[in-house]
């Protein structure tokens, strides 16, 4: 896909790249079960919670060395990639759109995994958040 421009094509933000300023993942643990056990039943979560879920979950499965829960981690994370992927999708684009990163979530760039939707949406949102 490419940019308005037309002369550089989009890309997803590597790993190294997206979560260079993330929490440890002990802290982003905390964050994220906080998020839950903090909010009455019914509530919405948040785009906030499912970005963030779905970068943690994605990081774990990036460092995950052990074969055997390799292809669990990366199981959980495909699914909480989709999941944020679908929410986003959902909202569309315009004033209501959640997305902040260039390549929308129903891009064909994105194939089967959302992985790397994960982290351009994570890298765009921590230089809106972190300024």
């Amino acid at each position: 896909m490419n940019n308005p421009r037309g002369d550089v094509r989009l890309r997803a933000a590597e790993p190294a790249e997206a979560y260079a300023d993330a929490p440890r993942l002990l802290a982003e643990m905390r964050w994220v079960t906080d998020q839950v056990a903090t909010r009455p039943l019914g509530n919405d979560l948040g785009r906030e919670f499912w970005l963030r879920k779905a970068a943690l979950l994605d990081r774990i499965a990036l460092v995950e060395t052990d074969e055997r829960h390799k292809a669990e981690a990366d199981t959980i994370a495909a699914k909480a990639a989709h999941h944020l992927a679908r929410y986003d999708r959902e909202r569309g684009s315009g004033p209501f759109a959640t997305r902040n990163g260039p390549i929308p979530p129903d891009s064909p760039q994105w194939g089967s995994s959302y992985r790397p939707y994960v982290r351009q949406e994570y890298a765009a949102w921590q230089q809106i958040t972190r300024g």
